[in-house]
């Protein structure tokens, strides 16, 4: 279920944002969503990422790599 929302910002800004909006071919409310989506999800973004590091605490780099094996395809 969408719910509206109010804010208030500067009408020069947006201006700005909507025109960005409209290169992009999306809605400044699109963009608003979007936006608002990535935020709320931030949180687990960092949890997942300190979760996959500690899983990979395993993993210690050591070797040299010689410059014909990092060039080997």
């Amino acid at each position: 279920m969408l719910k509206n929302i109010t804010f208030s910002t500067d009408e020069h800004l947006i201006q700005k944002a909507r025109e960005v909006a409209r290169k992009e071919h999306k809605s400044l409310n699109t963009v608003f969503q979007e936006w608002l989506k990535r935020y709320a999800g931030e949180e687990n973004i960092i949890e997942d990422y300190q979760a996959l590091m500690e899983r990979l605490v395993y993993a210690q780099p050591g070797k040299k790599f010689t410059r014909d094996e990092l060039n080997e395809r």
